[in-house]
């Protein structure tokens, strides 16, 4: 049986479940089967940084690259007014609070910044908040405010672009836990968990730059929410130009869905969870992260709980067709981690990583798994005297462009505020496109580090003029005429880079 430690995390409400999620099955009370998981010798974990409080704490988003080669990311709550912080980190852990929300008075320029931050093609980054703002609902929102979109720029300066429930019964949404995607055609696209035209069930919605909102879905549109209700999670844009998410719950069991919609708002449930096994769920259930498209065209995922160990188990990864046909790739066994709250993402090497709750020391752990389902735990948190190393990496992971893997643990550290860490996984350094499609002549950010000399950069072949920035950090170029789909290759005193992902040439 799970020790009271783990169970406590499992059901631990994050802040923005007090009283919005959480609302069903919170007896999960469960069993743990033995199981034996593959464990590499231990990876080379550095922690970056320590949250104290002051400077934020409990970090529930991951962190994200900007075009000065820094990272840039989210606490939950904690910093000057207790209700959550931006922040910056250099790659030698200085960190530096940029923003702390509830500045102003009834905190109208948004709390408690679940999500994390996109970096947009303008250079600036665009978050949300699921608390505060000028709007308030007793029954949909949870005080003080409904929640926001906001802008800042890397030196800090923060506009708020939008307030929810500005409409009627928060008919445009209301509460926003997952952060933003930016589309192909500029404008950023995103969930919100309650409000909706047709209830407290949560919306899709898109937002100009400027901060004009359009409510694309509202969720519970279909008898007994079979459509799905309460996403939590950012959305992704697969190749085919759609958006593709997740509810945590709805669908036609009632245990979360995987849907795909049009950015005019057409919505097609792909999956519904636990249609198979009956009780237990065995294909997973509450997938409360987002999916990834990785180079196959399948998209992967996480599921809080479910999977063939038991009831209810300790959650799965999931493999998904555009389609919609799905595939149990592994089940978590709380040794080898559980209960994933966090996405996947697909490194350089072609493998997945993310992270879970659970394993050896009930920290938490960070794995890679194969795109046929082979899991190995790279690294369980809590292994140091006091979880100095950190805990509970909810986030999940990103890849920066040095190479490494990113990530923050929720709590632990020296403070037990949380931390960003860094984990060495033997992978070189590569070169990131911002946006990662476009036309002729549409203009590109190339993020990477050590750029200064560069002396080409092409684009499937075809030459482009560039310009370095002053740090290094970043290339601004154009996509050459002539240019075809492919990748996009950077050469550096140091030697060739190569893109993450090839780059999609529209005509």
């Amino acid at each position: 049986m799970r020790s009271q430690t783990q169970i406590n995390y499992e059901l631990q409400p994050r802040n923005s479940r007090t009283t919005l999620g959480w609302r069903r099955r919170l007896g999960i009370l469960c069993l743990l089967l033995a199981a034996t998981a593959i464990t590499l010798p231990a990876q080379t974990l550095t922690t970056l940084a320590n949250f104290d409080g002051t400077n934020g704490d409990e970090p529930l988003a991951p962190v994200v690259q900007g075009g000065d080669g820094n990272l840039y990311g989210t606490t939950s709550s904690g910093g000057a007014n207790g209700s959550g912080t931006v922040f910056k980190v250099t790659s030698t852990g200085t960190l530096t609070t940029l923003y702390s929300f509830c500045a102003q008075t009834n905190c109208t320029d948004g709390a408690t910044p679940d999500a994390g931050l996109v970096l947009a093609t303008d250079g600036n980054f665009y978050g949300t908040t699921f608390q505060g703002g000028a709007n308030t609902n007793d029954r949909l929102c949870v005080s003080p405010g409904c929640g926001t979109v906001f802008k800042i720029t890397p030196g800090g300066t923060l506009t708020t672009l939008y307030n929810f429930c500005s409409l009627a019964n928060c008919a445009d949404g209301s509460v926003p836990i997952a952060g933003l995607v930016q589309g192909a055609d500029g404008d950023f696209y995103g969930t919100a968990s309650s409000g909706g035209v047709d209830g407290e069930e949560g919306t899709v919605f898109k937002i100009t730059p400027s901060g004009k909102l359009t409510t694309l879905y509202s969720f519970c549109s279909q008898s007994r929410c079979t459509d799905g209700e309460v996403p939590e999670a950012p959305l992704v844009q697969g190749r085919d130009g759609n958006f593709y998410g997740t509810t945590w719950q709805g669908g036609v069991n009632l245990w979360g869905t995987v849907f795909k919609i049009t950015p005019k708002g057409t919505l097609t449930t792909l999956y519904s969870f636990c249609a198979q096994g009956g009780a237990a769920c065995t294909d997973g259930s509450d997938p409360l992260a987002p999916v990834v498209q990785a180079r196959d065209g399948n998209f992967y995922g996480t599921t809080l709980s479910g999977g063939s160990v038991g009831y209810v188990s300790d959650g799965t990864v999931f493999k998904i067709t555009p389609a919609g046909t799905l595939t149990t790739l592994h089940s978590f066994t709380g040794a080898d981690g559980g209960v994933p709250r966090a996405g996947l993402v697909q490194a350089t090497d072609g493998t997945l990583y993310g992270t879970t709750g659970g394993g050896a020391y009930e920290g938490g752990t960070i794995f890679k798994i194969t795109l046929g389902g082979a899991l190995t735990t790279l690294y369980n948190f809590c292994s140091q005297s006091g979880c100095s190393d950190g805990a509970y990496p909810e986030p999940g992971v990103f890849q920066a462009t040095d190479g490494n893997l990113y990530g923050t643990t929720s709590g632990g550290g020296t403070d037990n505020d949380g931390t960003v860490f860094s984990l060495s996984v033997g992978l070189g350094p590569f070169v990131e496109t911002l946006p990662t499609l476009g036309p002729a002549g549409a203009p590109v950010r190339i993020l990477g580090t050590s750029l200064t000399g560069t002396t080409s950069v092409t684009f499937n072949g075809t030459a482009a003029t560039f310009a370095v920035n002053p740090t290094g950090t970043a290339i601004n170029t154009t996509v050459p005429s002539g240019a075809t789909t492919g990748t996009v290759q950077v050469v550096t005193p140091g030697g060739t880079l190569s893109s993450n992902l090839p780059f999609r040439v529209r005509h």
